[in-house]
């Protein structure tokens, strides 16, 4: 087992697996740590709690510091730094005739790199606007074109059920959602209820999937010709949760008829 604390980055919402480095830390502080990318501020999301090394990938980076009065004017000075470039990049692209919509900026923290995200309909040739901003800037610059998920996920808002977006709060990765889980769930294929803001399919749709998948296997399709007590008829109705099916008989009219047991249980 080995001490392992989670920190997250507020700019990309990525998380980090990092050593504590013998420092008491608690969730909420603000800490100063290095990866490959070279130093960057983080919240500590997760404090120390001991992970087995075959979770992790080893050699753990380390958590350098919890931040100071020092640090923080660092922080607010590459922030104010990062707009400024963020701007420069929309006149310079606009120069060059590059058709490229800027979403964020941000530097590490010891100012050595700057990254910039935008989003565009097509492929960009966007390396003479990188040497313009590296030779103002004197660092290292990186541009990372994105989609309308990661756009959402870096900007936030209200999702149809009224909370904060799942992208913007404490998701970390976009997992594969497909039109089929809405129709598995029985969900009205309507783009208006289905879609995220940013208008793809909602990452929730896929929290439950698994369980209906498991919930129908008591049940018979939809449209299947079946014989029951009462005769043949076509199914016409599921309820899941309740466990129960309805079957058009006809002239006798719609009954409703149990599924299988489930776990002892009708």
């Amino acid at each position: 087992m080995i001490d392992v604390v989670v920190v997250s980055v507020e700019e990309t919402k990525s998380v980090y697996y990092l050593s504590p480095n013998s420092l008491d830390l608690k969730k909420g502080d603000h800490v100063i740590f290095e990866n490959e990318s070279g130093l960057f501020s983080g919240v500590v999301c997760k404090p120390t709690y001991s992970e087995k090394k075959n979770n992790l990938v080893l050699p753990l980076k380390n958590v350098l510091r919890i931040v100071g009065e020092t640090d923080k004017k660092t922080i607010n000075k590459n922030k104010n730094l990062a707009d400024k470039a963020m701007e420069d990049a929309k006149k310079y692209s606009k120069s060059l005739d590059l058709d490229m919509n800027f979403v964020d900026s941000y530097l590490n923290f010891d100012g050595s790199q700057m990254f910039l995200s935008f989003m565009a309909d097509d492929r960009v040739d966007f390396r003479e606007l990188v040497k313009k901003l590296a030779q103002k800037y004197k660092m290292r610059i990186e541009l990372r074109q994105i989609g309308v998920r990661d756009k959402a996920k870096k900007v936030g808002g209200l999702g149809p059920c009224g909370l904060f977006l799942c992208c913007n709060s404490f998701l970390t990765d976009f997992d594969s959602v497909s039109i089929n889980m809405a129709k598995n769930q029985m969900l009205a294929l309507n783009p208006t209820k289905i879609n995220g803001n940013c208008g793809r399919l909602l990452c929730c749709l896929g929290y439950e999937n698994d369980n209906y998948t498991e919930l129908k296997k008591s049940l018979p399709k939809l449209g299947l010709m079946m014989d029951t007590p009462e005769g043949m008829g076509k199914v016409v109705d599921l309820d899941i949760f309740g466990n129960t099916y309805s079957v058009d008989l006809g002239d006798k009219g719609i009954y409703k008829f149990p599924g299988e047991k489930r776990d002892g249980k009708n």
